[in-house]
Order: structure tokens, then C-alpha cells, then sequence
């Protein structure tokens, strides 16, 4: 407009420093989350409450899965799975965390990485449990035990979903000693995927981060899969020595 052309100050691909770093959190391996998740499945076999411990169970699961936050699980309404978009169907989340108080930012996550199966076993078998009426509008994905004045249910609160994920934890990996919450579920969601082969943008686009920076810091790459890297580059190295000695 003005005739001169400046250059951005925005670093599209650095976050701007805050005012302090955020915590590391080191989430538990595959096999561990594996034993967590086989033994809490099991456990709704013998449960007292089977849809309240299946309800913690499913919200968990697609935390691990696709990166939920716990905030997002709990704000999620029936009709905000749309099994008709993509290969897999994708979840419409409408209350996503903004950058920098920015509000509410909405994104489609894909129910990759079997979060499909989870969701439909949920709602065919579980939901039911809480309220008949799957077609009420803005029914919660995930319910509360608590009704509402018409006798549907209302929407879970974090606390419960925590508390469920917490009891699991002391019940079923015992021998995890940090304290294993619904975020630290989402940095072993995004260290999965890149170890599976996802590249960083579309861990970022699930995820729902502003800055791939912050995606980085959120994906752990197990201490062996750094060994193993070191020992291939030494072989790589020797094999070319070789040549070069002959």
C-alpha cells in the first residue's frame, strides 16, 4: 500500500519465547501404555460401574491415539464425529486450545491410529448406558453419570476423566513412577506417530499446535532408536573407509 516493501518479523516456524520453558515430560514407552490399556480393558469385565470406568477408558485411549486434550475429550458431542469425512471418519474439534488467549480453535482430527474402533465400540455399546436418545442435539460424546432436570445426561468434567486415568495407572502400571496425566498422553501420542512414520506438519495439523516448535518439543524418540541410529551412521562410515583403503 505504501510503496516499500519491509521484511515479516513473524518466524513462521518459531514460536515467540515465553516466559519460561514448559516442563519435560517423558511419557511412557508403547509396550508400557500397552499394559496400561490391556489391563484397564480387562478390568471392565469385573468393574462395579462398567459405563463410567468404559467412558474414562474410551477418553484415554483417543488422548493416546490422536492427542486429544482433556478439555476437547469433555467438550465433544455426539454429533461432532463425522464418519462420512476421509478414510476413517474425523472428529470436529470446536473447543481446541488458541495461541496466546486468542480463543477457541477449531480443527478435524482424523480417527487414525485405531481411534475409529475405539469410538464405535464406545457409542455401541457404552453410551447407551448414560441416555437413550442418541439423536438429542448436542448430546456429549462423553456423559456424566449426573442428569440433567429432563433426565438426560450431562457432560463428564475433567476431574472424573483425570481421577479414571489416575486409578488406572496405580492399578495397572504400578511400576510408573511419574505421575502419567492427560497431556503427558499427548506427548506419547505425538512421539507414536512420528516414530510410525508421520512427518512433523501432520503431527502438528492433529495435534493442533500453532507452531511446529511446539510440536517438536512434544515428540520423545526412545533412547534406543538413538543408539541404533548411532551404530547404523558407524557402519556407514566403515563400509566407506573400506573403499576408500582398497
Amino acid at each position: 500500500m505504501t510503496g516499500r516493501v519491509v521484511e515479516c518479523p513473524i518466524d513462521e516456524m518459531n514460536r515467540p519465547r515465553g516466559a519460561k520453558d514448559a516442563q519435560l515430560r517423558i511419557p511412557p514407552s508403547e509396550p508400557e501404555i500397552g499394559t496400561l490399556f490391556t489391563g484397564w480393558g480387562g478390568e471392565l469385565t469385573t468393574c462395579r460401574k462398567f459405563a463410567p470406568t468404559a467412558r474414562n477408558y474410551t477418553a484415554s485411549k483417543l488422548m493416546s491415539q490422536v492427542g486429544l486434550r482433556v478439555s476437547e475429550a469433555c467438550g465433544l458431542d455426539l454429533d461432532d464425529i463425522k464418519w462420512h469425512l476421509g478414510r476413517f471418519g474425523k472428529l470436529h474439534v470446536r473447543h481446541g486450545k488458541g495461541a496466546r488467549g486468542s480463543g477457541p480453535r477449531e480443527r478435524m482430527v482424523p480417527l487414525i491410529n485405531g481411534a475409529d474402533r475405539t469410538l464405535r465400540w464406545f457409542i455401541e455399546d457404552v453410551w447407551g448406558q448414560f441416555d437413550a436418545d442418541h439423536t438429542r442435539p448436542s448430546a456429549p460424546l462423553f456423559p456424566s453419570e449426573r442428569k440433567n432436570t429432563n433426565g438426560s445426561a450431562r457432560r463428564v468434567g475433567d476431574d472424573a476423566l483425570r481421577n479414571g486415568l489416575d486409578n488406572a495407572v496405580k492399578a495397572h502400571l504400578p511400576g510408573w513412577l511419574d505421575k502419567l496425566t492427560p497431556h503427558v498422553l499427548r506427548h506419547f501420542c505425538a512421539s507414536q506417530l512420528y516414530g510410525n512414520g508421520l512427518d512433523l506438519l501432520a503431527i502438528q495439523e492433529v495435534l493442533g499446535h500453532s507452531w511446529i516448535a511446539t510440536t517438536m518439543r512434544y515428540i520423545h524418540v526412545q533412547q534406543a532408536r538413538v543408539e541404533d541410529a548411532w551404530v547404523a551412521g558407524m557402519e556407514r562410515a566403515a563400509r566407506r573407509l573400506e573403499g576408500l583403503a582398497r
